[in-house]
């Protein structure tokens, strides 16, 4: 069997500067780069959305006082820590798909009580990452910008394109970034929010609630 070969791409990419609404930078990443204290903070990284079952970073850098010997770390880190646990393959739900898409803007309109435990408050910028930052994060960032910002994006295939470039994800890459089988499930996943969103159950667009704001 033939290896795809590996391109060159950074650790942490900009994807969207100054998004709408939020007015947070988004950016996508791998493993190296989420794991990577200095990066974080040079991008002011805030919020972090972890994509990949197949990977567990340790970002606890305050762990609880008394944790006993012999057991796992935990504690607070230097951002807000959320997970879905995705496969790069076969083998997804789109319900897991859609939980992807609906924790990024849950992450971003979270509004944190006031109580010590919750360490981590500043607003700052967002990072989705997977393994290798090139496809399953690349699929729920598409997602996300498709359906929030449909007059940028108006389809996913759009916002993939766009995620391709910024990404810097060579050409000869593409037919993988991402994953035919996550583009099937990231188009049931619109399909999905849209009928939500049609029967109620979901808001409007953050761009249409905020030109009916200004309006």
């Amino acid at each position: 069997m033939s290896q795809v070969k590996h391109y060159p791409r950074p650790l942490i990419s900009l994807i969207q500067a100054d998004i709408p609404h939020w007015h947070v930078d988004l950016y996508i990443g791998e493993s190296a780069g989420v794991s990577n204290p200095e990066l974080l903070n040079e991008f002011g990284i805030k919020v972090v959305l972890n994509c990949a079952v197949n990977l567990e970073v340790n970002m606890v850098t305050q762990p609880e006082a008394n944790v006993s010997e012999g057991v796992f770390d935990y504690g607070s880190g230097p951002v807000r820590y959320y997970k879905v646990g995705l496969i790069d393959g076969p083998g997804n739900t789109p319900e897991m798909m859609l939980a992807g898409y609906l924790m990024l803007k849950g992450a971003l309109e979270q509004t944190l009580p006031e109580k010590p435990s919750y360490k981590v408050r500043e607003k700052g910028n967002v990072l989705v990452n997977c393994r290798g930052g090139r496809s399953r994060s690349v699929t729920v960032v598409a997602i996300f910008l498709h359906l929030e910002f449909p007059d940028l994006y108006p389809t996913l295939m759009s916002a993939i394109t766009h995620i391709r470039k910024t990404r810097e994800l060579h050409p000869d890459e593409w037919f993988e970034t991402p994953k035919p089988m996550l583009i099937e499930l990231a188009e049931a996943t619109v399909s999905m929010v849209k009928m939500l969103r049609q029967n109620g159950c979901l808001p409007a667009p953050e761009s249409s609630l905020a030109e009916a704001e200004a309006n």
